[in-house]
């Protein structure tokens, strides 16, 4: 333990001191991690390696792919319709409940920093228009985002924990998109961004104050068809939850097709498979459908791939740095000191992925890591409700935000924000999420026991 809290501090300061860049930073302490816990140095390398191959396996095609159905949504347009869509129901009284609905559907389906860009144009304009300070919208928009990244699969996060811990990716999704995430936005995003806003006095500034939200489309696509898009992997892999319930496998759906529906379901269900149908279902909805031509859909769907492919090696060597810290017995260390803390799996699950998100920066690393350290608790207890301990983790990899995370920087540089408006505003806000995340998840947990009973 003492050996992985120095690899820690190491991380941090290669990183945040140094300047070391993130993947290079992670492979080395990952490397030394091993060395000084006594592996034997072969070992650390094939520890090394298979995490992260066993993390570019689950998440390598899903990153990819989502990635190119944000590229698709921005260029036809499709996030400004949503957004609009959803502001005009709201009225321009409460655009920044519009604003935080839309960045949290928007984000269940893209990464936190391609919805920013997506939709921060978008709360710009409104602020203008309605003469209402930016970051009265702004933060419900960074507080819709971040909620669905940390809380929702298919982002890394959750979806690694889930592999990590044998985890159902569509119970998780349903805990998480219909009974956590809407609450914690909505009090996180408008109702804390009303309290911050008058304590913090932001211009009109930063890159959101140049940034253009014209899309390339000639024609936009409708709200209904938007919605549907964005939704459609969450809405399939729903569908392979459904027909691994009791009530479906006991036989209650009568026919012979039963059997075939569930084989069918399970494979366009996987999120591999159903963020592939979405992409190519947006080809069409985003795409054809809006007047874009075959170059420019394929230029698109190449162009966004680039970016891509930093965050995916960030979070494979995470992977790797997580394995080997459960090979060098660092994870059993802790999982032996937290049996002894008499405390609830949820909980102990969010505060070891909070200490390692103070540590390293990385949302996704820190999720990766505390799954791999709550391992052994799975695999003693299987009372324990894998779902929504994948939850608590994505809620403690939220916690307390500051200047090691890229997150943190993209938002500051965003709104034009210097570094104590930051910590008093996006922090804020990311450690709300955090601290009502873990709340909820431990207030169903202790009801779940009564619907059984029921």
């Amino acid at each position: 333990m003492l050996v992985a809290a120095i690899a820690i501090v190491a991380l941090v300061l290669l990183i945040a001191k140094f300047k070391l860049n993130a993947i290079i930073s992670i492979t080395i302490v990952s490397l030394l991690l091993g060395l000084a816990a006594g592996m034997e140095p072969k070992h650390v390398v094939d520890a090394f390696g298979e995490g992260v191959a066993h993390t570019m396996a689950q998440l390598a095609m899903i990153i990819g792919l989502g990635t190119m159905l944000g590229k698709m949504l921005a260029e036809s347009g499709g996030a400004t319709v949503v957004a609009s869509g959803i502001t005009r129901f709201f009225g321009t009284e409460r655009v920044d409940y519009a604003m935080m609905v839309a960045a949290f559907i928007i984000g269940v389906s893209v990464f936190f920093q391609v919805g920013l860009l997506l939709l921060g144009p978008i709360a710009f304009a409104l602020a203008r228009e309605t003469k209402t300070p930016i970051l009265r919208i702004g933060l419900p928009l960074a507080a819709g985002l971040s909620t669905a990244h940390g809380l929702i699969p298919p982002h890394p996060g959750p979806l690694a924990a889930i592999g990590i811990l044998g985890a159902d990716v569509g119970k998780t999704i349903a805990w998480s998109l219909l009974v956590v995430g809407p609450p914690v936005a909505l009090v996180t995003g408008p109702l804390l961004a009303r309290w911050v806003t008058p304590r913090v006095k932001v211009g009109f500034a930063g890159l959101g104050e140049s940034a253009s939200a014209k899309p390339s489309a000639p024609h936009t696509p409708g709200f209904g068809i938007s919605i549907f898009t964005i939704l459609l992997p969450v809405l399939l892999m729903l569908v392979k939850t459904a027909v691994e319930l009791p009530w479906f496998a006991n036989g209650a759906v009568a026919g012979t097709w039963q059997a075939d529906f569930r084989i069918w379901a399970e494979f366009i269900g996987d999120p591999t498979v159903a963020m592939l149908v979405a992409v190519l279902f947006s080809f069409w909805s985003f795409g054809r459908a809006c007047g874009l031509n075959s170059h420019q859909i394929l230029r698109f769907s190449e162009d966004c791939l680039a970016p891509a492919a930093g965050v995916l090696l960030v979070i494979a060597a995470g992977g790797g740095f997580s394995r080997v810290l459960n090979d060098s017995g660092v994870g059993k260390a802790l999982a032996d000191v937290g049996g002894h803390l008499h405390m609830s799996p949820l909980l102990l699950g969010w505060l070891i992925a909070g200490m390692l998100r103070v540590a390293v920066g990385s949302a996704t690393v820190s999720v990766q890591t505390a799954a791999s350290i709550m391992l052994p608790f799975v695999q003693a207890d299987p009372h324990i409700n894998k779902e929504l301990l994948v939850l608590s983790m994505g809620a403690g990899s939220l916690v307390l935000s500051h200047v090691n995370d890229g997150g943190f920087w993209l938002v500051k540089e965003y709104f034009g924000m210097d570094i104590p408006q930051t910590l008093k505003t996006w922090t804020v806000v990311e450690t709300g999420i955090a601290v009502m995340s873990i709340t909820l998840i431990l207030i169903v947990n202790s009801l779940l026991p009564l619907f059984h009973h029921a």
